[in-house]
């Protein structure tokens, strides 16, 4: 098999595994936020869960289909391993920044509710 393609291979099963699961322990964890931000209105908070976790979705997914592209030879494993680290790794450094803006945003909005502001 020609090593670009089990790169790729590999690439999106950990990334499409790596996305579902993170994204499933966000939408888990981050209802109890929302309905804290939407004063105890479950259903807002629900919807608004359940559309975040569509956009996550979207956009790794995406992003991990558009940055797919390897422009270097992979001639032998250790490329190979090093490529997919370098990949993967990006993937997982977007997913942190992404969660923790959204966390950012989350004690932004219940910061101004409790306070007011």
């Amino acid at each position: 098999m020609d090593k670009h393609v089990l790169a790729y291979s590999i690439y999106l099963l950990v990334t499409t595994v790596l996305t579902v699961i993170v994204g499933r322990t966000l939408f888990r964890n981050g209802r109890v936020f929302l309905r804290d931000i939407f004063h105890g209105n479950l259903e807002l908070a629900e919807a608004v869960d359940r559309l975040l976790l569509v956009g996550y979705y979207l956009v790794n997914i995406g992003y991990a289909v558009f940055s797919m592209n390897i422009a270097r030879e992979i001639l032998s494993q250790r490329e190979l391993m090093e490529t997919l680290s370098l990949k993967i790794g990006t993937i997982i450094l977007i997913f942190g920044a992404m969660h923790f803006f959204n966390m950012f945003v989350f004690f932004k909005l219940r910061k101004r509710e409790q306070y007011g502001l």
